[in-house]
């Protein structure tokens, strides 16, 4: 079996952490067997500032509230990007993150987009490595728990202006999650609403992005789903991705999802569910999804699965598609046998229960 790769600090260390951890670790709040997504942190996170054309002052230090302008820049006009990864306990106890480098190399790309400075990948692999050593008791073990990680970048420029910033600061945060969905997912097709655009930053995981789905999510859970497929722009012919994850289809014995155009994140899920659908010998099939044929998939009793991927949601069932006036219903989870192999595969490999012939996984 391949051993995880091992986040490695650099052989020069170019940019020194400090380390000033803290003198009352809140850990005996956590309820472990009770966990929810996104309401408490671990007692760390990790920061470094960028002024000057430089990365600097790399430190991890007690999770807390922090000072910023009223005019900091941010909050005027939305540099601001961020990722999304876990961290498990393998059975020998050490933490694993899974593909970090992918998120390290999208983080880079959503910065570039967003005009903002490159983050050296050694500040973000040993920023994470520092981070999970100094909190890995918040690493839950129950079954489908992990700890969520949180990288993010944003623009520090105290200045009313629209223009690049000049200054700006990388964190990582942490915190015990449980599932991001608890139970299959019912999702609304768009039909007014757009996500994103080509040559807009629909690519990018920029924090604008998901403001402008918040009314369009709001709409669709008034009518009883929880999320929304997003369409193409010009036409709402062809299918983008959901708020949160990107989506698959099965139909017949065939795995379909949206070819990446500009517009679709590149999720790290994604990426690895394709390179499993192949290596598992799945027929599979990346190519523009026009909602019109999964509508007639499923009229043909065709359409057998659809789910999500996501670093937060990992493989999510979708039980409900509504599109137009009518809700597709899709077979119960049990039937799911393509989707229930990826997801449980995922998992395998994340907790090194078996062979990571593909060397995602990384040791802390």
């Amino acid at each position: 079996m391949n051993s995880p790769v091992d986040i490695n600090p650099a052989i020069e260390m170019n940019y020194p952490i400090e380390i000033n951890p803290t003198t009352s670790s809140r850990i005996h709040e956590m309820d472990f067997e009770n966990i929810g997504f996104g309401k408490i942190y671990a007692d760390h996170m990790f920061v470094a500032d960028y002024s000057n054309g430089k990365w600097k002052d790399c430190r991890v230090i007690p999770f807390d509230k922090m000072p910023l302008s009223p005019a900091t820049s941010a909050i005027h006009y939305g540099q601001s990007i961020f990722e999304g990864l876990k961290a498990f306990k393998a059975a020998d106890g050490k933490a694993q993150i899974f593909r970090p480098d992918r998120n390290a190399a999208r983080l880079n790309k959503s910065a570039k987009r967003m005009a903002m400075p490159e983050l050296p990948e050694e500040i973000f692999m040993n920023g994470l490595r520092s981070l999970i050593n100094i909190d890995m008791d918040w690493i839950p073990t129950v079954t489908g728990s992990s700890l969520y990680i949180r990288p993010f970048m944003f623009a520090t420029d105290e200045f009313i202006g629209v223009k690049p910033a000049d200054n700006f600061r990388f964190m990582i945060i942490t915190c015990p999650v449980g599932p991001y969905y608890i139970k299959p997912v019912k999702v609304l097709v768009a039909d007014h609403y757009v996500r994103a655009v080509i040559g807009g930053v629909g690519e990018a995981k920029a924090a604008g992005n998901y403001a402008a789905t918040m009314l369009a999510v709001n709409e669709a859970r008034a009518q009883g789903y929880d999320q929304v497929l997003w369409m193409n722009a010009n036409n709402f012919e062809y299918i983008q991705e959901v708020g949160t994850m990107n989506i698959f289809f099965v139909i017949g014995d065939t795995v379909l999802t949206p070819e990446l155009d500009g517009s679709i994140l590149d999720g790290v899920t994604r990426s690895s569910v394709i390179t499993l659908l192949e290596d598992m010998n799945i027929k599979h099939e990346i190519r523009p999804v026009a909602v019109s044929e999964i509508y007639e998939a499923y009229q043909q009793g065709l359409l057998k699965e659809v789910f999500g991927t996501g670093t937060a949601a990992t493989i999510a069932h979708v039980s409900d598609l509504g599109y137009k006036d009518t809700n597709m219903t899709l077979p119960p989870i049990e039937q799911r046998h393509i989707g229930n192999a990826i997801k449980q595969r995922l998992v395998d490999i994340k907790t090194s229960r078996v062979e990571d012939k593909f060397n995602w996984v990384y040791k802390v």
